[in-house]
C-alpha cells in the first residue's frame, strides 16, 4: 500500500493559484506536480470557496470555544452570587 503524502498549505495554495490562472489545464498541472487531477480540482474549488475569508479582515463569524467556556463559567458564578444575595434579602 502506498504511503499517504502530506502537502504544506503553501504548496496547496501554489497549485490552486496555478489552476485558477487558467494558463494550463488541470491535467497539465497535475502531471507537473505528480498529483491526481481531482486533487488539483479540489484545491482549486477550496481556494474559490475560501476567497471571501481573505477579505474579511480577520473577523470571526462567532465566538471561539474558549470564549464560550469562559462565558459559561461567568454565568455560573453570577448565578451563585445572585442566589446568595437573594437569600440574604429574605432574612
Amino acid at each position: 500500500m502506498a504511503k499517504r503524502r502530506n502537502f504544506t498549505d503553501q504548496f496547496k495554495a501554489k497549485v490552486a493559484l496555478e489552476a485558477l490562472r487558467g494558463d494550463k489545464t488541470v491535467q497539465e498541472i497535475a502531471a507537473k506536480h505528480q498529483l491526481p487531477p481531482n486533487q488539483v480540482s479540489t484545491w482549486k474549488r477550496q481556494a474559490i470557496e475560501g476567497m471571501a475569508d481573505v477579505f474579511s479582515g480577520g473577523k470571526q463569524s462567532g465566538p471561539t470555544e474558549a470564549e464560550v467556556k469562559e462565558l459559561h463559567a461567568k454565568i455560573g458564578r453570577l448565578a451563585v452570587e445572585n442566589d446568595f444575595l437573594s437569600e440574604g434579602l429574605k432574612r
